[in-house]
């Protein structure tokens, strides 16, 4: 099960591998001035938890502009014990929740149940995707989380990868500055760029046609949701970055900066796997679930920080 499963992950990033071409085209569509250019979606369904041998139940939300979201429910495979927690996975800009699933297939035979939301415009979901609507749609899914039973049983995590990455760590930080309910107990960053802004700039700067308006096209994005802005509001729920030294769509400095960022609690896992394909390896599935284990107690015993 375990050579499928690096199997289909390598496809995953084999896949995912364009993405960095999908990049410069993002720059390219910045030329467009909006933010709809950092967003890849499609309505194939490449993979369903069915498929994997996972119970799962589909989840329809209605945001409050009016668009329908779509995501999956995946129950922890524990028949006898309490779960050890939730985690809500927030995925990266390109395909679909379906192409996404099997960064987080494993968590459901490790006492996790999992929630992954499509944002809209994605799969089944409607609507155009742009960075305020798409921030919207995390939100009223963590709201829908705290309507769940299931949820009161262990930690509450957000887990984002790439594009999920920079959501989640804007969402947690309004999440915890506001202290909505449910409260999180951790959030994990994989492969985050370190701004919309500056990732934008960055990009564009890296292509021969749009370097010279870099400057100008990137101050199109607005820069309210910089990520290193935002992530030392997080505190005092830890926080686990993790980014690949080897990462050619997002370089790894995006995640040294969100770690130098951050206030503590914090850990930093710098890997060497392609962009998208942490969970391939099993120490670092091991050392993700062992900071979901950790940061329950951390996020207790850590006094409140006062926030101006």
């Amino acid at each position: 099960m375990a050579g499928r499963l690096s199997r289909l992950l390598l496809t995953l990033w084999h896949a995912l591998s364009h993405a960095a071409l999908a990049c410069v085209l993002a720059a390219a569509g910045l030329l467009a001035g909006c933010s709809s250019a950092f967003f890849f979606p499609d309505n194939i369904t490449y993979v369903t938890p069915g498929r994997l041998n996972l119970d799962y139940e589909d989840v329809f939300l209605k945001t409050s502009d009016g668009e329908t979201l779509h995501g999956w429910w995946l129950p922890a495979a524990t028949s006898e014990t309490e779960p050890l927690g939730t985690v809500y996975f927030l995925h990266g800009n390109a395909q679909n929740l379906s192409s996404h699933i099997l960064n987080v297939a494993w968590l459901p035979e490790q006492g996790y149940n999992v929630f992954a939301l499509d944002y809209r415009g994605y799969g089944q979901s409607t609507g155009a995707p742009d960075i305020e609507g798409v921030l919207n749609d995390v939100e009223t899914g963590l709201n829908w989380l705290g309507t769940r039973p299931e949820v009161q049983s262990g930690g509450l995590f957000v887990l984002g990868q790439s594009l999920g990455g920079a959501l989640g760590l804007t969402l947690a930080s309004e999440w915890v500055k506001r202290g909505k309910e449910p409260e999180i107990d951790g959030v994990v960053i994989d492969g985050a760029f370190s701004g919309f802004r500056g990732i934008a700039q960055e990009k564009l700067g890296s292509f021969w046609l749009t370097w010279p308006l870099q400057i100008p096209l990137s101050w199109t994005i607005p820069d309210d949701y910089e990520g290193v802005d935002r992530i030392d509001d997080i505190s005092p729920v830890p926080v686990l970055v993790i980014h690949s030294l080897r990462d050619e769509v997002i370089p790894f400095h995006h995640g040294k900066a969100l770690y130098e960022a951050a206030d503590y609690p914090k850990e930093l896992i710098a890997t060497d796997t392609p962009h998208g394909a942490t969970f391939i390896i099993s120490a670092h599935r091991e050392s993700t679930m062992a900071f979901f284990a950790n940061a329950s107690a951390k996020h207790a015993q850590a006094p409140a920080a006062p926030k101006p």
